[in-house]
């Protein structure tokens, strides 16, 4: 007795399995073309992640409540927009070679916040935080376009 996933009847045509494989592949490499985000996407969610930061060294709850605010609203429009312009959005903590990447970004966010927060609010630093917001604001942009290419190399990996 055969089971559901055995069937004596099923023929396998190396000329059509061929064929799918192929538009498989060209499937991934369309999706790879378009895959990449414009230049002022990654500025943007670097301009985000300044506001955020730098808007602990105002030393005002509603200036941070604020600067949380925009933060979500710009990355929701920044996903929007992504999609609007490429038709698929990909989870940036998707398994996969981008998670070195992502560990990079965790790690170093970690740092510099701890470095930071301790010099703006133990040691009195003011201008501490805002001076965090570039680095991460810089480094985030950065980090956004290495994801970006370690997604789309392993779009185009044919292994």
């Amino acid at each position: 007795m055969l089971s559901d996933m055995e069937r004596d009847d099923l023929v396998v045509d190396p000329a059509a399995a061929a064929a799918q494989l192929k538009t498989l592949q060209d499937g991934r490499a369309a999706l790879a073309d378009r895959a990449m985000q414009p230049w002022w996407y990654d500025a943007l969610l670097g301009l985000l992640m300044f506001e955020l930061i730098a808007s602990y060294s105002v030393h005002e709850q509603w200036v941070s409540i604020a600067a949380l605010l925009v933060f979500f609203a710009g990355n929701f429009g920044l996903m929007a927009a992504y999609k609007r312009l490429t038709g698929f959005w990909v989870n940036g903590h998707r398994p996969g070679r981008t998670q070195r990447a992502m560990r990079v970004w965790m790690v170093g966010a970690v740092v510099v916040l701890a470095l930071a927060g301790g010099a703006e609010f133990g040691l009195g630093w003011r201008g501490a935080m805002v001076v965090a917001g570039v680095v991460l604001g810089v480094a985030v942009a950065l980090i956004s376009r290495w994801w970006s290419r370690i997604y789309i190399a392993e779009l185009r990996d044919q292994a």
